[in-house]
């Protein structure tokens, strides 16, 4: 267990920290409740996961040996990020439905967060982190890889759910439309710093 604590750590930490992922989970669940954010959840960790047995496995070594490629999907998820970003920025206040009073509109499915993760810059440098550090010089490297993936998993799944908590709060307490919009360009705002961040950190 003692050599597994300093992953945990580093897991616990990348996964709670603000990046993306967490901001919208957070955003959707405040738009359209804690259920919306459960696919976000789902689909970005075990997503993730799955990058760390794939980049671990083989595919590392490839896009060490080629900084072109890992430049080129850096940039891509930056703009695709900064798009997103720009429309939560410009977005109206959604409007609700009197007979249920939900908002309008279509969450994030657990699909597309875990597309998301092929052009997050926090999920890749996290993925290439775990397998440059942690399994370097290991015997059982395949065996560590997938306990590695799993631990990280049990652990990003919960720090993502604090996030969506925290946006179920937020949608309670923001409820008139200058306040709703408010809330989505600050939320906007950080999703694009914490995109660009993790080029320059």
């Amino acid at each position: 267990m003692q050599p597994m604590l300093p992953f945990i750590l580093f897991a616990f930490v990348a996964s709670i920290t603000p990046g993306p992922t967490n901001i919208l989970a957070l955003t959707n669940a405040s738009r359209f409740g804690l259920g919306a954010a459960i696919p976000i959840i789902l689909g970005s960790c075990v997503a993730v996961s799955g990058m760390v047995i794939v980049i671990g496995i083989g595919l590392g070594a490839t896009l060490t040996g080629h900084p072109l490629t890992q430049s080129l999907m850096s940039w891509g998820g930056l703009v695709w990020l900064s798009y997103l970003s720009w429309q939560m920025f410009r977005s109206a206040p959604a409007e609700l439905h009197p007979e249920t009073e939900t908002p309008a509109g279509v969450p994030l499915g657990g699909l597309q967060a875990a597309a998301l993760q092929l052009v997050n810059p926090k999920a890749w440098m996290m993925v290439l982190a775990v397998v440059g550090v942690f399994t370097v010089g290991h015997a059982h490297r395949i065996h560590l890889i997938l306990r590695l993936s799993l631990v990280f998993l049990l652990i990003s799944m919960p720090c993502v759910g604090v996030w969506a908590g925290l946006g179920r709060w937020a949608g309670k307490l923001f409820r008139s439309p200058s306040a709703i919009r408010g809330f989505n360009q600050v939320m906007a705002v950080m999703l694009f710093a914490s995109a660009w961040l993790s080029l320059v950190v």
